[in-house]
């Protein structure tokens, strides 16, 4: 026989959402393009090394050409044809970069390699093998491309970040 009391722990468990950590992060690319975004995954991952995509619980991004808003994705509108791999180091936190799947060195958000499957209308970002960069609209933009082991950090949502791009002096 169960007891009524262990019915109640049961259901309340079974209805206690899981608690995720939020973290935040900007990359600044070339040409004036940089992307804003925030990731959360369950608070027992933090501080055990890499995840990837299947054990996020939410992430988005939003782009921006010389800070005027160019496009976002978020994982809301994930579907079967949406090109989505994530390695994310809970113990670093960083997104490791560098393009060598094998090594969990590779970032697709909703850009694959070619970085011009983003969709009509849509926004992507890619750190492969080549480089890091965006796609806007279904099209690579090329001049959005920095070197593929640029670092991406991420940090605790209390922290002030700026996601500028630097502008040349003249």
């Amino acid at each position: 026989m169960i007891r009524p009391v262990v019915l109640t722990i049961a259901a309340i468990s079974i209805a206690t959402p899981l608690q995720a950590a939020r973290f935040q992060f900007c990359w600044i690319g070339g040409g004036g393009y940089t992307m804003e975004g925030i990731i959360e995954v369950p608070d027992e991952l933090v501080g055990t090394g890499i995840i990837n995509e299947t054990q996020v619980t939410g992430f988005r991004i939003y782009g921006f050409h010389n800070g005027i808003p160019v496009g976002s994705w978020t994982l809301d509108q994930l579907t079967p044809q949406t090109t989505w791999t994530l390695s994310f180091d809970t113990t670093k936190l960083e997104f490791p970069t560098g393009g060598e799947r094998l090594l969990n060195r590779y970032q697709a958000w909703n850009a694959n390699g070619a970085v011009n499957d983003c969709g009509v209308g849509g926004f992507g970002f890619n750190a492969g093998n080549w480089a890091q960069d965006v796609c806007i609209d279904n099209t690579y933009i090329e001049v959005s491309s920095i070197d593929r082991y640029t670092p991406l950090p991420a940090f605790a949502m209390d922290v002030e970040m700026t996601c500028n791009a630097v502008q040349p002096m003249s």
